[in-house]
Formats: C-alpha cells, sequence, structure tokens
C-alpha cells in the first residue's frame, strides 16, 4: 500500500525505461495497487503487470472486492495470491487461496502463489511441515496442466520487512524442498519447469549470491522495490 497514482506512474515509468535500456531476458513485472492497474498497463514495453491480490468470488455482491475478470481486463497478466500479509492480517486460509488461484488460472491469468513459514515454526523446525501442508491444501489440487500456469514465491515470513533476510543457504534448502514437493506431486519436468522466486528482504546487496542457487529462480521484490535504480539492480543479479 504505497504511492498515489501519479507516484506510481512514475515509479512503472522508470522501471519500464531501465529495463528497456537494458535488455535481457529476464521477466520483470511490476505489482502496483488495483487503482495504477489500467493506467500503468498503457505504457509497460518491456515488463509485465500483475495484481496484488483478487477476491475469492467471480463477481457479487462483495464490496470492495476486485475480481479476477476485472483484473484482466485491465490488460494485467499475473496477479499475487497468498501474500504473508494477506495470510496474517486478513487471515486467508489455504481452502480461500485455493480458490482465488482457480478463478485465476480459469481466467487466463498467472498465479504468483506464496507460501512460507513463521518465525516460531522455524525455531520449532516446523518450516518444512509448514510450508508442505500450504502447497498440500492448495495448489496441489491442481492437476499438472492447471499447475504449471503458475508461479511460486517463497516468503521466510521472519524476513519480510525486517531487515533479516535468509542465508543463501537457506533459501536453497527451502527452494528445493518445494522442487522435491513438486517432483513427487507431479514429474520432474514439472518441478524444473517451474520458477520458485524468492521473497523476504531481498536488495542489491544480497541477491546476487540468493539468485546464485540453482533452485532460486528470481525474486518477489517488497520494498526495494520502490526505487527503480535498486529494483533494476536486483533484476541486473538474475543470471
Amino acid at each position: 500500500m504505497n504511492t498515489t497514482l501519479s507516484e506510481g506512474i512514475n515509479l512503472a515509468k522508470d522501471v519500464n525505461k531501465l529495463v528497456e535500456s537494458n535488455p535481457s531476458e529476464v521477466i520483470v513485472i511490476v505489482a502496483p495497487p488495483f487503482i495504477h492497474l489500467t493506467e500503468i498497463s498503457k505504457l509497460l514495453t518491456r515488463v509485465f503487470l500483475s495484481a496484488q491480490n483478487c477476491a475469492s468470488e467471480s463477481k457479487g455482491a462483495y464490496t470492495g472486492e476486485v475480481s479476477v475478470d476485472m483484473i484482466k481486463s485491465t490488460g494485467a497478466q499475473y496477479v499475487i495470491i497468498g501474500h504473508s500479509e494477506r495470510r496474517s492480517y486478513f487471515h486467508e486460509d489455504n481452502e480461500t487461496l485455493f480458490k482465488k488461484a482457480k478463478l485465476a488460472i480459469d481466467q487466463d491469468l498467472i498465479p504468483i502463489f506464496c507460501c512460507g513459514e513463521q518465525l516460531s515454526e522455524r525455531e520449532s523446525c516446523k518450516h518444512f511441515d509448514t510450508v508442505k501442508k500450504q502447497l498440500d491444501e492448495s495448489v496441489f489440487k491442481f492437476n499438472e496442466i492447471q499447475f504449471r500456469k503458475l508461479v511460486i514465491a517463497y516468503e521466510p515470513v521472519w524476513a519480510i520487512g525486517t531487515g533479516v533476510n535468509a542465508t543463501p543457504e537457506q533459501a536453497q534448502e527451502m527452494h528445493k524442498f518445494i522442487r522435491e514437493l513438486i517432483n513427487k506431486q507431479y514429474d520432474e519436468h514439472t518441478a524444473e519447469d517451474t520458477t520458485i522466486l524468492y521473497g523476504g528482504s531481498c536488495k542489491p546487496s544480497n541477491a546476487r549470491d540468493l539468485f546464485k542457487n540453482p533452485d532460486v529462480d528470481g525474486g518477489l521484490i517488497g520494498g526495494a522495490s520502490l526505487q527503480a535504480n535498486d529494483f533494476m539492480a536486483i533484476v541486473q543479479s538474475v543470471r
């Protein structure tokens, strides 16, 4: 919940200009607030567009909610589902997130599906169990064709907005675990083809070390994305 409309447009323009002038094969996505989507969609040339959330119902008397077809109509191609802040502050459970992801896939939006553990769960060595349960009760309900239409983002909740990031080794350990779960649920090819992003205090100073890991395919960037040059530095760290 950052930037006014004019500020958001200017930030998106700056990011798009930097991506245009530094072409690469990296897929770059911006996820502004809902009210920014339509205007920002008009100016993006080398950058894809995502919503930060969607409703768990397709339409109807749900005042204040934004449906997947509304999001689709703005020109967005992606939607973030299950961000840790949505889970924590708005009490979104795995069943609700499954409904959201299915609606998105049915509307040809690509879900960026978030999973991750709280600090207490990591300290009690329940972090693997937590992430497995989140996936088992949501996106692992999809068949292989449906599952291949989404992106996974691992968020160690204890590292979001705290300035304390997971070490590259911790990130790789969980990303490898998630990929192994996908392999067991579907097959090796699906596991290898699934993009798994890291989100948790990723910034220019640590991005390259995080992205060196074989199972870390990119980042879900929070605070560092509010500065175009910092965000671009992170993009350029993906190899």
